[in-house]
């Protein structure tokens, strides 16, 4: 609008001159050649330059002694002016601010052109300013745009008459008309340089992290929130490459790699989870982004937020909750009992020894019979330890066929093996800050002895399927019933796993080196279940706990629990009493089936005579033989009150163990 004017103004100058052959008179020529050169010095200035520049010519054009260029104190009153430029007599002078009301300025503002030819003193008595400087006559234009918007006004004034005169009037109009338009174009740029510095600031200090980046996947800016999530310092962050942010394992590079070249083909990127390291620290962080690419293609900007206390909740809930389903599934297990009961030399020398590792992190290898209580010691080092905190995860390695017994310990990734549908968290990990105990640790096969030696050495493993190494904080109990020094020397069992696994040992005694313990067993054992049946049982009979006293009991605490919990549930009084027979048909039973083959009448002549005693079957022969008469006399039912686990006073998986060592499979029907 400005340059518009400005060309009008020049084009009626040049028409009007003698040059032009206008045909005006001389006094005419002289005041439009004063306006071309006005009009041609304010057009080569802009903002307070051109201000400065207008009002001093049109004082000089309009033969005045002040002249200035005003605007409202602020966007939010009218009531109050300042100048942006003020000429007085012959210099710029310091600009000032004013109330309007009760000068003639106040006419102007409200959109009316105000011209005092003389007077205007008189006319505004409380006007300081008109009366200080002696100011006589005054005339003002308001400045708007296009929409008729008052922006501020322009004015005039001298302590001299200034009669109205056409030419004079027009000139002051192409003035205004020329501030007018420059005044519109600064508050323009006032407004986009608030504008700008609001976006700038909500750029800057939102919550919510922006990053701008190239087809390279070079940074050409990033806001404060996203060199806090990435661990960038404000230098660092023009150049650097989004894309080495990313861990070097290859399923996140694969990830990440994906996601950048969908953004690079023009597509849009919503809500998609990826892993990045800090550069800083190295630490991870895990964001969420939005990405959209620029119209022209050449660039990317990506919005993201940092989920990593979300994301790590996730991990913890899944693992809590497959915690809680092995927790669930241990709830559901039978366990021998649930305090230590026993006064014997044996079972304090051995509490003495759980007593002073537990506040260690050492490893402890359980030794003993079966059903001696090797996972009660071991749940006791668990709760006198520091871990006490945190879960005791149990595993029988005994339970589980030999090629599922890696994939329980260490885990295994999606697609691991055939029937991995998804990942799953070993018990090593679900142990993690805890401990593990695993229990028949002899029976792990060769090929998992070796990554379980290399937890115990390094305190990493790798998932099953997985290339990622996974450090650990894992206290290892162990316990066999096995003579693991013969397995070694039968190759069975890694010598240098059987190192650090021995590091602390505890032998178990069995039941009949604690026969001063038996009753003390008894009579706890006999409380609990009756309070299970809700029975009442006040006592055992003397007789009874005489024969319980000297009863060998092979099967230890397991076989003495499961012949109470039988006799308490067929019991009708208050004392309890057990039939002779019970313990008298087990040990029959087990004569039976250790007694070797009986000889014929030739070789018991020729043994006697030879002084030779008869001969004998080998001791997994009797095994064998013995678990093969249970089998036979339950049916082939292993577990369940008349199992043949049940007969043999075994756990129904140690059964399980032993038979497939031994071979011992279910003949078909019509098989002789």
């Amino acid at each position: 609008m400005a340059q518009t004017h400005t060309a009008s103004a020049k084009a009626s100058v040049e028409q009007a001159t003698p040059n032009g052959h206008g045909d005006v008179s001389p006094g005419a020529v002289e005041e439009l050649t004063a306006l071309r050169a006005i009009v041609e010095g304010t057009a080569r200035t802009i903002g307070e330059e051109f201000f400065q520049s207008l009002v001093r010519h049109l004082a000089r054009a309009m033969d005045t002694t002040y002249a200035f260029v005003a605007e409202f104190a602020s966007p939010e009153t009218t009531t109050k002016a300042r100048t942006i430029a003020f000429w007085a007599k012959d210099r710029i002078a310091e600009n000032f601010e004013w109330t309007l009301a009760g000068t003639p300025c106040e006419e102007v503002v409200h959109g009316k052109l105000c011209h005092h030819p003389s007077g205007v003193r008189r006319s505004f008595p409380n006007d300081r300013s008109l009366a200080e400087r002696r100011i006589e006559s005054y005339l003002g234009v308001p400045l708007s745009d296009p929409e008729g918007k008052i922006l501020g006004h322009l004015a005039v004034f001298d302590d001299r008459p200034m009669p109205e005169e056409p030419r004079k009037l027009l000139t002051f109009h192409i003035f205004a008309a020329r501030a007018a338009a420059e005044l519109l174009h600064l508050r323009l740029e006032r407004q986009l340089r608030e504008s700008e510095e609001r976006l700038r600031d909500l750029y800057e200090e939102a919550p919510i992290a922006y990053v701008k980046e190239d087809l390279q996947s070079r940074f050409i800016s990033a806001n404060r929130a996203a060199q806090r999530i990435l661990g960038l310092k404000p230098e660092e962050v023009v150049g650097t490459v989004g894309l080495s942010l990313v861990p070097k394992r290859p399923d996140a590079q694969r990830m990440a790699r994906e996601q950048f070249a969908i953004q690079v083909r023009g597509a849009e990127t919503r809500g998609v989870v990826v892993e990045l390291q800090r550069k800083d620290d190295g630490k991870p962080v895990w964001i969420e982004i939005w990405a959209k690419p620029e119209p022209g293609g050449k660039y990317t900007r990506t919005m993201f937020l940092d989920v990593t206390d979300r994301v790590l909740m996730e991990r913890e809930k899944a693992r809590l909750a497959a915690e809680n389903i092995y927790l669930q599934e241990e709830i559901k297990s039978v366990h021998n009992f649930e305090e230590i009961i026993g006064q014997s030399s044996a079972l304090l020398d051995a509490l003495e020894k759980v007593n002073r590792v537990a506040k260690t992190d050492a490893t402890v290898l359980i030794t003993g019979e079966t059903g001696t209580g090797k996972e009660l010691i071991a749940r006791a080092i668990h709760s006198a330890s520091p871990r006490r905190d945190k879960p005791l995860i149990k595993l029988n390695c005994a339970a589980l066929p030999a090629g599922l017994v890696e994939s329980e310990l260490f885990g295994h990734e999606k697609g691991a093996f055939s029937g991995a549908i998804s990942r799953r968290v070993g018990r090593f990990e679900l142990a993690n800050g805890g401990t593990i105990f695993l229990d028949e640790v002899g029976e792990v096969p060769l090929e998992t002895q070796v990554k379980l030696l290399r937890v115990l050495q390094e305190r990493e493993f790798e998932r099953v399927g997985g290339s990622h190494a996974i450090k650990v904080d894992v206290r290892v109990i162990a316990a066999t019933n096995r003579d693991l020094v013969k397995s070694i020397r039968e190759g069975k069992f890694r010598e240098d796993l059987y190192y650090r696994l021995n590091v602390f040992p505890i032998p178990l005694p069995p039941l009949r080196d604690r026969v001063g313990d038996v009753p003390l067993l008894v009579n706890f054992l006999v409380g609990r279940f009756a309070a299970r049946v809700g029975l009442r049982i006040d006592s055992v009979g003397k007789a009874t706990m005489e024969r319980l006293s000297h009863y060998s009991w092979p099967g230890n605490v397991r076989e003495l629990e499961n012949v109470l919990e039988r006799a308490v549930i067929l019991s009708n009084d208050p004392t309890l009493e057990i039939d002779p027979e019970v313990l008298a048909s087990a040990t029959a039973a087990r004569a039976a089936n250790a007694a070797p083959p009986t000889p014929s009448a030739s070789e018991s002549e020729e043994s006697a005579a030879a002084g030779a005693r008869p001969p004998l079957d080998s001791l997994e022969a009797n095994t064998r033989n013995h678990i093969l008469t249970a089998l036979d006399k339950s049916g082939w039912v292993i577990d369940g009150a008349r199992g043949a686990a049940k007969i043999l006073g075994l756990h129904p998986n140690t059964l399980r163990s032993r038979m497939k060592k031994l071979g011992i499979v279910r003949p078909y029907e019509g098989q002789p």
